[in-house]
């Protein structure tokens, strides 16, 4: 267990890291994370197992967040409040890209009948962003905000794939390709050359990878720069439209981010 008393700053250093690492803003935001769509509310014991904290400090972390309007706790549980929603609200709005989105999305859906999303890529994650259901249900749950691997989903790859190749290697390095499902690829040279087939065609297609079912397609959607800086896709169960039938909706998706780069090409924070 991690010893609450330590100085944060300290810690910092013992762990390797800058003078100026504050542990204590990284273990609340460890409780803070914590919480999901498994685990809407904890208890203290639940949420110090999970994050390695001691109860004592796990305690004195949630009534503070209790107190700055965080987090809420009702017989002897804990759970977010909407409060957090600030937290990254203010990085949304900048990027303009959800606002922009939603509108092609929502008639990329009408015109497939299947869901679509769009995503940025956070380190090894994918962050979904913007979301537009499909009429059919899905087994899959996703939210805006929710954090899937980057290796196991196309939007992840296409975003992957428009990385620099020593960013690429830095990737793999710090990134395991965790095996999700038989078909997830988890060696490196065959990411390497699957990344390669995804610059080279423009696209990704990924086929019960993430979850058995599960397929989708994803396009870039770049700035004026060139730059891959977000991703759109498309994404529907396998017992509904075969993988050749995904390839064939390729052109509706890239047809979606063109316009949707269009509408970006103005936003200052989209140029920058």
């Amino acid at each position: 267990m991690i010893d609450p008393s330590d100085d944060p700053v300290a810690d910092g250093e013992t762990a390797g890291r800058s003078r100026d690492f504050v542990q204590s803003l990284e273990r609340g935001l460890a409780i803070i994370r914590v919480f999901d769509a498994e685990h809407p509310s904890m208890t203290v014991s639940e949420i110090a197992q999970t994050t390695g904290l001691t109860r004592a400090a796990t305690r004195r972390f949630l009534l503070t967040l209790t107190e700055l309007g965080y987090v809420d706790g009702k017989n002897n549980r804990f759970e977010l409040t909407p409060r957090v929603l600030e937290l990254g609200y203010s990085y949304l709005s900048a990027l303009s890209f959800p606002d922009i989105a939603l509108p092609r999305l929502e008639k990329l859906v009408a015109e497939t009948a299947e869901a679509s999303e769009g995503s940025i890529l956070d380190r090894g994650d994918i962050v979904y962003v913007v979301r537009v259901p499909g009429p059919a249900l899905m087994t899959i749950s996703v939210n805006v905000g929710a954090r899937r691997p980057a290796h196991a989903t196309a939007m992840g790859r296409v975003m992957l794939a428009d990385l620099p190749p020593l960013a690429i290697e830095e990737y793999l390095r710090r990134n395991e390709l965790t095996p999700i499902l038989p078909r997830t690829i988890t060696d490196p040279a065959q990411f390497r050359q699957e990344l390669k087939k995804i610059r080279d065609q423009g696209y990704a297609l990924v086929n019960q990878e993430l979850e058995e079912g599960l397929v989708a397609v994803a396009v870039p959607v770049r700035d004026r720069m060139g730059r891959a800086r977000a991703a759109i896709n498309l994404s529907t169960h396998v017992g509904r439209k075969s993988v050749g039938d995904m390839h064939d909706l390729v052109p509706l998706v890239q047809q979606a981010a063109a316009d949707i780069e269009l509408g970006l090409s103005h936003s200052t924070n989209w140029a920058d």
